[in-house]
């Protein structure tokens, strides 16, 4: 998601990264406190992603997907496959988060045609939803900010409640029956209900319970729509499952990753689905065949950064070193939740979040005060947060601390 800077605020001329720090043109180092946008799950210049890029660059940079297949293509859809216990067997690459967005919007309504149901074309998405930037995955998107720019080429989808837990006890139930009487009036003309699992990013770090998930996928088996899991933010251990659904023991109809799927390296995206999906679209007809295609659709390049981000949550153990290291960060920031104008302190896994009663020109106040202690954090209006690489030791981790803490009073201070 691009949040706005003002010109006021300073560009940051970054000459190289090494690990969670980015290092400017005269050797400042800023500790990178939201993995610069949420993609680099292991930090900046990793080596052993570095040597996999080395390699493949020795061999195929890029072949088109259209009639050529590559091994890293293949092995990358096998490895997300056997990650979801087979159940979404069938990826289709894509770019970046919106395309993923894109693709599995079409998807979904194109398999409703070729299954003799054109009527259901539409889709629901939820309050405070973001899914990207294109025209269709703007259609999901509801920030106002993105969406009353262009309006006019928008298709929109219906708005449902969110179960963001900052609105009580009863978020859950009251998004849930907002849901169920919505399908059982329009299902006929439902394609797709698309959310983010566990966690509304843009809308600042929403954070809510499985149980919402559970029940969206038991009514959207019941009234035959699909859900549409986008975790492209959440994904890839974020939220301390390496698929965010997991916590709610579920599978989507369709997965969007992009963001951490690289190791924050090189534009790359993937949709899985099922089995029934796919062979919807199997026909001599081209008519009844996906068509969305784009030049770097499933670059090895990219797919072998891919491998090499695979690798490293496999050999290293790291959703289990992830909760230890998860626990350090949440004890140390966890004091900030005392302070008078802090509201909802929150914590998914690897993502951290807090509400501050301000007026309008604190994000801007607190961004400056962080880099000003040597931490890039970036709020969201009023939400401070923080999405640290997978990578820190410590010392990084009271840095992030201590920074949060002073930046907190200083945006503060009359």
């Amino acid at each position: 998601m691009k949040q706005h800077v003002s010109g006021q605020l300073p560009l940051l001329p970054i000459a190289r990264g090494e690990g969670p720090w980015l290092i400017g043109a005269d050797g400042q180092r800023w500790l990178d406190g939201i993995s610069s946008w949420w993609v680099n799950l292991f930090g900046h210049c990793h080596p052993r992603i570095n040597a996999a890029l080395r390699e493949q660059l020795d061999t195929l940079e890029h072949v088109l997907l259209a009639g050529c297949t590559h091994a890293p293509v293949v092995e990358l859809s096998e490895r997300l496959s056997a990650l979801t216990g087979g159940e979404l067997g069938h990826c289709f690459y894509g770019s970046d988060g919106a395309s993923a967005t894109e693709i599995a919007l079409k998807m979904s309504a194109h398999y409703w045609r070729n299954s003799e149901r054109e009527e259901k074309c539409k889709f629901l998405c939820l309050a405070g939803g973001y899914h990207g930037e294109t025209a269709g995955a703007l259609g999901v998107t509801d920030i106002p900010l993105f969406r009353a720019a262009y309006a006019p080429l928008i298709r929109p989808a219906q708005v449902l409640p969110s179960p963001d837990a900052r609105q009580g006890p009863r978020a859950v139930e009251q998004a849930i029956a907002a849901l169920a009487a919505c399908l059982a009036r329009d299902a006929g003309s439902i394609a797709a209900l698309i959310v983010e699992p566990l966690v509304q990013c843009a809308n600042g770090m929403a954070m809510y319970e499985p149980e919402y998930l559970r029940q969206a996928r038991a009514l959207c088996d019941r009234y035959e729509v699909h859900l549409i899991c986008d975790e492209i933010a959440v994904g890839f251990g974020r939220t301390g499952t390496f698929f965010a659904h997991e916590q709610a023991g579920i599978r989507p109809d369709f997965l969007c990753l992009s963001k951490g799927i690289t190791g924050g390296y090189l534009p790359l995206s993937v949709v899985m689905t099922r089995d029934a999906i796919y062979h919807a679209f199997l026909d001599d007809s081209t008519a009844r065949a996906f068509l969305h295609s784009h030049s770097y659709t499933g670059n090895p390049l990219a797919c072998r950064a891919a491998l090499a981000t695979l690798d490293i949550f496999a050999q290293d153990d790291v959703i289990a070193a992830n909760r230890t290291l998860a626990a350090k960060i949440a004890a140390r920031l966890r004091p900030l939740a005392a302070h008078p104008q802090v509201r909802h302190f929150r914590q998914r896994g690897m993502i951290f979040a807090f509400d501050v009663e301000a007026d309008a020109g604190f994000g801007h106040r607190y961004y400056r005060a962080a880099l000003a202690h040597g931490v890039l954090l970036r709020p969201i209006g009023n939400t401070v947060y923080t999405m640290p690489p997978y990578v820190l030791g410590d010392a990084e981790i009271e840095l992030l601390g201590r920074a949060a803490e002073t930046a907190l009073r200083e945006a503060l201070a009359p």
